[in-house]
């Protein structure tokens, strides 16, 4: 595939990630009588990856991520020379996904951008159960470790062929059914920044956690899988 491929398949599978995923909390979540509530959101998001993995693994490899994309380098699945084509292209596509949302939620007069939010992350006085900046990033540190430690097992040419999609989109899901309290769930700095960037105040004022704690946790990830599977030393 080419660059220009590979590009415009991570830019569109993040809209889908971020429109997908912050849509069902904005639009769906709290509506009256049949919200879908934090289980529904959860599964949204895990959704997301789950779909677009089959869409464009074959094209891009599906990061959706820079986290994912860092973390899949320093375990030695990755370019370096790469890295800033994938990063560029899953911002934007988080970006636009949150103007794109920001339209459809602001068609209907009982949406206020400062009362609802755009699912934008956040801790302290941005964090939904009101967790500190220390429980945040030690959450988004350890669950994006543990994501690139899924990512980089299911799609190991030794896991079950076909299954990948599947294991690393329930485990999105989990992630979220664990960390929305604390941080609306980012362990994505592209998820993060197309919200901030609409919502501004806090958010934005927040984000750099969400670009540092996420990548930290995947680059451990990514080491740590790739030291555990490094081959045996043959015995003498």
């Amino acid at each position: 595939m080419t660059n220009m491929q590979k590009g415009l398949a991570e830019f569109i599978g993040t809209f889908w990630l971020v429109f997908g995923g912050c849509g069902s909390a904005v639009l769906a979540a709290a509506f009256p009588e049949v919200g879908i509530g934090l289980l529904g959101v959860a599964l949204a998001f895990g959704l997301t990856v789950l779909t677009m993995a089959f869409a464009i693994g074959h094209i891009s490899g599906c990061h959706l991520n820079p986290a994912v994309t860092l973390g899949l380098w320093a375990g030695g699945r990755f370019a370096a020379r790469d890295i800033p084509l994938y990063i560029i292209a899953q911002t934007l596509g988080g970006i636009v996904a949150a103007a794109a949302l920001y339209t459809i939620a602001s068609g209907t007069a009982s949406y206020d951008l400062v009362v609802n939010g755009l699912a934008a992350n956040g801790v302290g006085a941005g964090s939904p159960g009101g967790y500190n900046m220390g429980a945040g990033i030690m959450a988004e540190v350890l669950l994006t470790g543990f994501f690139l430690w899924i990512i980089m097992g299911a799609t190991d040419g030794r896991a079950p062929a076909g299954f990948a999609p599947i294991a690393i989109g329930l485990a999105l899901t989990l992630i979220h059914l664990i960390s929305i309290p604390v941080t609306n769930t980012s362990v994505n700095p592209a998820r993060s920044t197309g919200p901030a960037i609409i919502v501004g105040g806090l958010a934005l004022q927040q984000l750099w956690i969400f670009w540092v704690a996420p990548i930290f946790g995947a680059l451990v990830g990514g080491f740590l899988y790739r030291a555990i599977n490094a081959p045996a030393a043959p015995n003498n």
